[in-house]
């Protein structure tokens, strides 16, 4: 028996190593990591960091469904998870709460098979800092917005918690969690996270780490790093909401984050902002098309890039410019590996596992890059 009275009645798998104890997670993981990069020879691997295993979580990703007795927030087939474990109490109360409301006001679910229904998705954001959280609601089409509209004061007067709430339209019949459209049924747009003391924030399609208690010590380690580089010019490339630039921005260093997604980029610099440090600048740009009509390399560069990895182009474009270091964070071990092998002018000088997904096959992994 484990923990998760879902997983031991078989309504969710999603935590594949749940049964093995988690000190022996933890080895597997980093031993998957030694067979993957062990090739490139690092000079150092430090001791793997890790957080809670349970309430870890602060982003509930789930799919409406109907059911006869209304809406079911949780998986496919009307299974509930309102009450999963990787959640915190506030999270799991809230939830629940969100799943009576929503049959008290007769919202009705997506229906897959019948094409017809509404709501596709509930999305629910915590911020550790103060466990204020931000709800978005996935819909067909913007048919029920006003019903939402009205009966959100009642919602908020149950959950205080929430403060911020949206809407996504997702029209389009796939398995697509969102669409372009985005509506605000509060005056408050963005949820405010503080980690190590740094002010990030978040809004409805601006990335963010999913375990704030590890990532927060993944952004102190990277920082740490460059500071011993003594760097004076940093370059943050998928820079997401800020987390590294703002972490390594001090007086004296010229900061740069670049980053695809605008509204991330708005919450960097409301961040870059609050800081009141100058040199530190964000900009709302594809990395690739950035990097090519730049000629130059900062000392460092650190990279988050998705799973996918950086890709013959900007590998060849750091080997080109030639930064003395590169901070590499990755939630994809073999596509960094893809990646190290394009790098022949790096040495890796020391690896590092961070773990945000307790119970599953997933890890962050920060490398140090040398040039050689």
């Amino acid at each position: 028996m484990s923990f998760c009275h879902y997983y031991d009645n078989a309504q969710c798998r999603s935590c594949e190593l749940i049964e093995q104890p988690y000190p022996q997670q933890l080895q597997h993981k980093n031993d998957t990591l030694h067979q993957i990069l062990d090739p490139f020879q690092p000079t150092t691997w430090l001791t793997p960091v890790s957080g809670a295993t349970t309430g870890f979580r602060n982003k509930a990703k789930m799919v409406a469904s109907p059911s006869a007795s209304g809406v079911v927030l949780g998986l496919s087939a009307g299974r509930s998870l309102t009450a999963c474990p990787l959640y915190d109490s506030h999270m799991q109360k809230i939830l629940q709460q969100l799943q009576g409301w929503l049959r008290t006001i007769g919202v009705k679910a997506y229906n897959v098979k019948r094409k017809s229904g509404e709501l596709k998705y509930v999305l629910l954001t915590r911020s550790s800092h103060d466990n204020a959280m931000m709800l978005r609601f996935v819909l067909r089409s913007t048919a029920l917005i006003s019903k939402l509209q009205q009966g959100l004061d009642s919602l908020l007067k149950i959950a205080p918690l929430i403060q911020v709430v949206s809407v996504n339209i997702q029209p389009v019949h796939m398995a697509i969690l969102e669409g372009d459209e985005e509506t605000f049924l509060t005056r408050q747009t963005r949820l405010e996270e503080r980690l190590n003391n740094v002010p990030l924030f978040i809004r409805p399609k601006s990335f963010f780490q999913t375990n704030p208690e590890v990532a927060a010590r993944l952004y102190k380690t990277a920082a740490e790093w460059v500071d011993q580089s003594q760097a004076t010019q940093v370059m943050d490339l998928f820079c997401g909401v800020g987390g590294f630039a703002l972490h390594v921005a001090k007086p004296g260093r010229t900061v740069i984050g670049i980053e695809i997604e605008p509204e991330a980029i708005a919450c960097a610099q409301e961040s870059a902002r609050l800081s009141g440090i100058d040199g530190l600048r964000f900009q709302a740009l594809d990395a690739n098309h950035y990097s090519a009509h730049t000629p130059t390399a900062p000392d460092v560069l650190i990279v988050n890039p998705p799973r996918r990895g950086l890709g013959a182009e900007l590998c060849d474009w750091v080997e080109a410019t030639g930064p003395a270091q590169v901070v590499y964070s990755s939630c994809n071990a073999l596509s960094l590996a893809k990646d190290l092998a394009l790098l022949p002018s790096y040495q890796v000088d020391r690896v590092q596992l961070f773990d945000m997904f307790p119970h599953t096959r997933h890890f962050e992994t920060l490398v140090l890059l040398v040039r050689e």
